[in-house]
């Protein structure tokens, strides 16, 4: 199928034929009739991508801040492969659209095949197949033009401006800004019987108010502005003044108070400047809002990918209640955007569209995407086809090659898993899936690889595939494991292996039935050579005491670790620091004792800091302290380990420090090396080779069964002796030869 993508890195804008959505459950597959082109965001976007380097760092410093702390905490080499691998993405563009059922996922109520709905969010790009949530699309009633509800998204942001606003019948507004969105809130706030007065750089745009309801509309230079304000208010200033212009002039915002009456409300939608004159708005004490795009449930992964509402006895207004009012203007003709479409253009034309937008686009409101749909039933039909897309054209199979279909290719497994593959000359990477088909796309195209597709099955199911990588979300990962060995595949998962002792005990059911042990978890720290070196020094050593001291740092706000169906953040991450305590030991793990710290004022993470002692069989004991309320400066990672008379210290794989006797020695390391390199390269070489797996698979249950013992422990408050646990049993009847 077709979908618009952009290159940030290059600017470039392209019509990229890729794999299309499959349906998932709480979704509708839709075929587009019509999807709107936002000139102010995606205009915006395409500009930015223009820029140099620099002027993209100017554009956005919030991005700028989270690339010094991962170089702080990951070095030079992993940070620039994250930035480059980001930059260097396909990643598209549209977030507003109108279409047609294809097809109804499970548990989805109140739709059916062949309706029209409108769109939102994004998923609701420009593409010709597109997989929405329930809670971002809406019914359109068939007396609606297709055209205009393509807009919906559009109506949303205008609509929850309004609700932000809080005004009543018989108040006044000032819109600062008449692009699209301005118009658009003109006609709402007519609507609602709300005086409206203009304010735009062009004065076809302020005429165009006019014609749509505005009382009056002026541009900013204009000698009569002020005091036509002044005679329709009747000397008082506007009772709410709403800013949808977007820019780096503070011009808006300087307006906004000279036109406000005594603590009237300024609500910011667009993206522009915010310097407050701080006189200006104290002495007139104006109330600044903001509103957050469609409404109640934007970036809450709950309502929207999960599909539940918000009471409406609690949230009168969220997105899709927004989405369904402005539908509902369109029906009653209260809201007319005949005279804001500027063009109707054939998808096939995407990109020359784009091309004027990023020159042009002062003279452009309204643009609208045309996809020709006349029969969606065909549509459905090919849809199974396009989710299997080729990228380049398949090798010549090689028994002295580990032929790989990977499975999720997000920013971790593109920066540091797949450019190791792609450049071993054993690794030959056969089929990438991902849920979308850009990601997939861009995947296939980066690393090389022959084949993109949606549907992860596809890659299990191939016969051209012998050898699985999961790089997918943990809760996926136990199940896709126990298919991958089913299928007789040699199967690499990133950490953790299960999330959960069900899961735990699925894989061991799956190997013990199946009789394929080949399976691998990512515990690349064992690989490192600073890891490795202080295995080497402490190999006789004796009983040895490890504090491992883990600042893992606050989740960014709507990371998917907040959402609990994935696991904790804990269970997620822990297996990286267990395996290296039980690799620097030799010995088998018996009990876990874990403690939750609890700061007396609640904060974001709080349960994520856990202090953990695990008992060895050998006698050695070794402690993790993960902790994510630090300084944000903190280095992420520091290792301690005592025994025999010998000390190593080893600071954010950074330097390594040994005290053996009265002789000391340091060294320290070019990059940050956490071994995914050469992980990459024994795990290829024992596919290719039949060799063991480079990791035991008793150590790599074991290093499982220790970190959901440690959740265990936190829950229950007492130790938890492994032998106790169901997982050991279950190993325990694996044959000598799979275990």
């Amino acid at each position: 199928m077709k979908q618009i993508s952009q290159n940030y890195k290059s600017g470039q804008v392209k019509l990229e034929d890729v794999a299309a959505p499959p349906l998932r459950p709480g979704k509708l597959l839709i075929a587009a009739e019509f999807s709107a082109v936002s000139i102010g965001t995606e205009g915006m976007k395409v500009r930015e991508a223009k820029m140099s380097y620099v002027g993209m760092a100017r554009a956005r410093p919030d991005q700028v801040k989270k690339v010094l702390h991962t170089l702080k905490q990951q070095g030079i080499r992993a940070t620039y492969e994250k930035v480059m691998n980001r930059l260097d993405s396909l990643t598209p563009l549209g977030y507003s659209m109108c279409g047609v059922v294809v097809e109804v996922g499970e548990g989805v109520i109140g739709y059916e095949v062949g309706q029209r709905v409108a769109c939102a969010g994004g998923n609701a790009n420009h593409s010709e197949l597109v997989c929405v949530p329930k809670n971002l699309c809406v019914p359109i009633p068939s007396d609606v033009d297709p055209r205009h509800a393509a807009f919906t998204t559009v109506g949303a942001i205008a609509m929850q401006g309004y609700r932000q606003s809080e005004m009543q019948l018989g108040e006044t507004a000032c819109i600062i800004g008449l692009g699209l969105l301005g118009q658009i809130l003109t006609q709402i706030l007519a609507a609602a019987g709300i005086s409206v007065i203009g304010v735009d750089l062009q004065k076809g745009r302020c005429q165009l108010a006019e014609s749509s309801g505005a009382t009056a509309a002026f541009q900013p230079d204009d000698a009569n502005m002020m005091k036509s304000i002044h005679r329709l208010t009747g000397g008082r200033g506007v009772d709410c003044v709403f800013i949808t212009a977007s820019g780096s002039s503070n011009a808006p915002v300087t307006l906004a108070a000279s036109v406000s009456r005594d603590r009237a409300r300024v609500v910011d939608i667009g993206k522009t400047k915010l310097d407050l004159p701080w006189n200006d708005y104290y002495e007139k004490e104006l109330d600044v809002r903001f509103s957050r795009s469609y409404g109640p449930g934007r970036y809450d992964s709950t309502y929207e990918e999960d599909g539940i509402d918000y009471p409406i006895g609690y949230v009168r207004w969220t997105e899709r209640r927004n989405m369904q009012s402005f539908v509902e203007l369109l029906r009653k003709k209260a809201v007319d955007l005949t005279p804001l479409i500027t063009e109707v253009v054939p998808f096939d034309q995407a990109e020359a569209l784009y091309q004027a937008v990023a020159t042009a686009s002062d003279n452009i409101l309204g643009i609208v995407f045309d996809y020709k749909l006349k029969d969606h039933k065909a549509l459905d039909k090919r849809a199974r086809e396009w989710r299997v897309n080729a990228a380049k054209a398949p090798g010549a199979r090689d028994e002295n090659t580990a032929d790989i279909g990977v499975i999720g290719a997000g920013n971790y497994a593109s920066s540091m898993l797949l450019p190791h593959l792609r450049d071993d000359k054993r690794a030959n990477l056969r089929i990438v899936a991902t849920t979308s088909g850009l990601t997939s796309k861009n995947a296939a195209v980066k690393f090389g690889i022959e084949k993109a597709t949606t549907d992860y099955r596809v890659v299990i199911d191939s016969a051209d595939v012998s050898t699985i990588l999961i790089a997918t979300r943990h809760s996926s990962h136990s199940s896709m494991v126990c298919e991958g060995l089913r299928a007789g595949k040699n199967v690499y998962v990133e950490k953790p292996l299960a999330i959960s002792w069900r899961g735990l005990h699925e894989v061991v059911n799956t190997i013990s039935e199946s009789g394929n042990n080949r399976l691998m978890v990512g515990f690349n720290r064992r690989f490192s050579p600073m890891v490795k070196r202080i295995k080497n020094t402490m190999a006789s050593a004796g009983p040895l005491s490890i504090l491992y001291r883990v600042h893992a740092g606050q989740i960014d706000s709507g990371s998917w670790y907040q959402d609990s169906s994935h696991g904790s953040r804990f269970v997620g991450e822990a297996g990286h620091f267990i395996d290296v305590m039980s690799f620097l030991v030799g010995a088998r793990p018996i009990e876990v004792f874990a403690r939750t710290l609890r700061p007396s004022r609640a904060v974001k993470d709080d349960g994520d800091n856990v202090v953990v002692t695990v008992s060895y069989e050998d006698g050695s004991v070794g402690s993790l302290l993960y902790l994510t309320q630090g300084g944000h400066k903190t280095p992420k990672e520091r290792i301690e380990a005592f025994g025999g008379g010998r000390t190593c210290i080893l600071n954010n794989f950074e330097s390594l420090q040994i005290y053996d006797g009265d002789g000391t020695s340091q060294s320290k390391s070019r990059s940050i090396d956490k071994g995914q390199k050469e992980q990459m390269k024994q795990f290829v070489a024992a596919v290719v080779d039949g060799e063991d797996m480079p990791i035991s698979l008793s150590t790599i249950l074991d290093t499982t069964a220790v970190t959901l013992a440690a959740e265990q422990s936190v829950i229950s408050g007492a130790k938890v002796v492994l032998q106790d646990c169901d997982v050991t049993e279950a190993a325990g009847v694996i044959p000598s030869s799979v275990a």
